[in-house]
C-alpha cells in the first residue's frame, strides 16, 4: 500500500488549504484513513480521522470547526479542508491507514498499518 500526500504550502493565518492523500496498492481496501501533524521538535498528534465507509470522523480538539477531513467517491482518497488556519497549525502533516476499515478505537500513530511522505503546511501570522 502507498499512501501519497500533497496540497501543502505557504499561507496567511486565517487562509485555508486542501489536502489529498491518495491510497493504492493492491492490499489497500476497506481502510479508515486520517492525518496527523509534526511540528519541529513536537510529537507526531492526530489531526483527523475518517472511516472508510465515511459514516464516522473524528478530530483533535484543536481542530474541530476549522477542518473537515471526507472521502473521494473511490474512497482511496481523503481529503483534509483546513480553514480559519492558525499559526499553530505549522507542522509537516501526514496522511495514514488503519485497518480496519470501520476503526473506532484511539488514533494513536503507532497503531496505524500504512504512512505516507509528509506534506509541508506553513501558516504565516
Amino acid at each position: 500500500v502507498q499512501l501519497q500526500a500533497f496540497g501543502g504550502g505557504l499561507v496567511q493565518a486565517g487562509g485555508s488549504l486542501r489536502l489529498s492523500c491518495a491510497a493504492s496498492g493492491r492490499a489497500f481496501g476497506g481502510c479508515a484513513m486520517g492525518w496527523f501533524r509534526q511540528a519541529p521538535g513536537k510529537v507526531r498528534e492526530f489531526v483527523a480521522a475518517v472511516t472508510w465507509s465515511g459514516r464516522s470522523t473524528s478530530y483533535a480538539d484543536s481542530v474541530k470547526g476549522r477542518f473537515t477531513i471526507s472521502r473521494g467517491d473511490a474512497r482511496s482518497t481523503v481529503f483534509l479542508q483546513m480553514n480559519s488556519l492558525k499559526p499553530e497549525d505549522t507542522a509537516v502533516y501526514y496522511c495514514a491507514a488503519k485497518y480496519p476499515g470501520e476503526y473506532s478505537g484511539n488514533w494513536d500513530y503507532a497503531l496505524m498499518n500504512y504512512w505516507g511522505q509528509g506534506t509541508e503546511v506553513t501558516v504565516s501570522s
